[in-house]
């Protein structure tokens, strides 16, 4: 099957189960996966493996499509667990903390992302998005450090250019110091795709333009924001629907429900993928899914916030693409794929009963539905010939794994805790052997600590 006659550059062989996501949804037991230039070249069964310049163990693994975490604020690890907001409601929650956010700077930014990005890594997620909507005033280009440290850790990695231009003067939440101008907002937006977006095959780089919520960006900027992105012919993302203040807010201010006002601004079809959306109405379940809107679940967010839970049941079976997501710090203070796809388990079965969710369901959520929202279909979150070759070594072996011999993929998120054994993104393991293959990491920490210490004590 799928024979490679030459040596490729990366092979890894004796899985217990390879579970592709391909189209056939293929599971090969004792199989191999074989990567060349950044992509897969082959996958097979025992005994038909090709000779290889380097090899990862996988025995006892499932062996996975890497994951992908389809929002989040990775800069927010600075506030990890903030004792003055830990029981704060939203509000109250964002009001203390965007005068410490506003300290931000570059290198805040580019250590914070590169710790976030690392510990990724550990809980197998191999492409990740970011929304970075905190722009204080003269603090630099936030978006390309963090850029430079996904770069520098080998992460897939699609940054949004968050924003916001509706302060607290003009009816909205964050405080004037931390708005920008509307069309200073789309200039950088288009200067940012310009330098930074890459729209080939296997890119590492795509970006993606975010006006945080219809709370945070008046009008204009969310219309223009749509416009600029079907011009530019990159994809569209926000929070919807995720707290009861979402809904308030728009009925007071616009007579209508977020989804509602959103449609009437541009931000339809596929091109759109928002995140939490935990309070969609019925009418609004059915708008999100015919226009197949990609959805960031964020399982942890939902219980930690207390906004609810998603009925993310509903969502996809009116036709919308599910991923799954960690969110940002204060609504999820761990940095896991693996918490957050046993948690998206968990909670689907809590509200829906057993036969509702099953360990397949959050796997093709966790890969080929964060390809959808994405845009990236095919490409990431499959094990096949042509994709990118990103993929998670799962062990399943000692204590935790006693017994558990019947379904590797069910044993994957009813046993554990699990971090991976090898991360491999574009044939290059981040992750090997249960190590990050990643130099100064207790360098990178300690400057982390000094840069949180300065923000929350100032």
């Amino acid at each position: 099957m799928n024979e490679v006659n030459r040596p490729v550059d990366l092979l890894v062989e004796g899985a217990r189960l390879i579970a592709t996501l391909d189209d056939r949804r293929r599971e090969i037991a004792g199989g191999w996966v074989a990567i060349t230039d950044g992509f897969i070249v082959g996958i097979g069964g025992p005994g038909s493996a090709p000779p290889a310049r380097r090899h990862l163990d996988a025995r006892d693994c499932l062996v996975t499509p890497g994951l992908i975490n389809t929002h989040h604020h990775i800069w927010q690890n600075l506030t990890r667990a903030y004792r003055p907001v830990t029981a704060a409601p939203f509000l109250e929650w964002l009001r203390t903390l965007y005068p410490i956010w506003g300290r931000l700077d570059e290198e805040a930014i580019y250590v914070s992302a590169w710790i976030g990005l690392a510990e990724l890594a550990l809980g197998g997620c191999t492409t990740t998005t970011d929304h970075l909507y905190i722009h204080p005033h003269g603090a630099g280009d936030l978006i390309a450090a963090e850029i430079r440290a996904a770069l520098d850790v080998g992460m897939r990695f699609h940054p949004t250019h968050g924003s916001m231009n509706l302060s607290e003067k003009d009816g909205g939440i964050p405080p004037d110091a931390l708005v920008q101008d509307e069309d200073a907002i789309l200039a950088e937006s288009e200067r940012l795709v310009g330098r930074y977006h890459d729209p080939s095959p296997g890119a590492m780089t795509r970006i993606a333009l975010a006006p945080h919520s219809l709370m945070c960006a008046g009008t204009g900027l969310i219309r223009r924001t749509a416009e600029l992105a079907e011009r530019l012919d990159v994809r569209l993302h926000t929070h919807l629907a995720a707290d009861r203040t979402d809904d308030r807010f728009s009925r007071e201010k616009f007579g209508c429900r977020p989804v509602e006002y959103f449609e009437s601004l541009g931000w339809t079809g596929n091109r759109v993928w928002v995140a939490h959306c935990i309070r969609p109405d019925p009418d609004e379940i059915t708008r999100l899914g015919r226009g197949g809107t990609g959805i960031a679940h964020c399982p942890s967010a939902c219980m930690l916030s207390g906004a609810g839970l998603a009925p993310i049941k509903e969502l996809a079976e009116a036709g919308a693409h599910i991923g799954l997501a960690c969110d940002g710090s204060a609504d999820s203070d761990t940095a896991s794929m693996w918490v957050e796809a046993r948690t998206a388990l968990l909670l689907g079965r809590l509200r829906h009963g057993a036969p509702a969710m099953q360990a397949r369901d959050v796997l093709e959520m966790a890969t080929r539905g964060g390809a959808a929202c994405l845009g990236r279909e095919g490409e990431l979150g499959v094990l096949a010939i042509g994709a990118v070759g990103d993929l998670v070594a799962w062990p399943q072996d000692g204590l935790a794994f006693a017994g558990a011999l019947s379904d590797p993929i069910e044993a994957w998120l009813r046993c554990g805790p699990v971090a991976a054994r090898h991360t491999v993104v574009a044939g290059r393991p981040i992750v090997e052997n249960g190590e990050l293959r990643l130099s100064n990491v207790e360098g990178m920490l300690s400057q982390h600590r000094r840069i949180a210490t300065r923000l929350q004590v100032a």
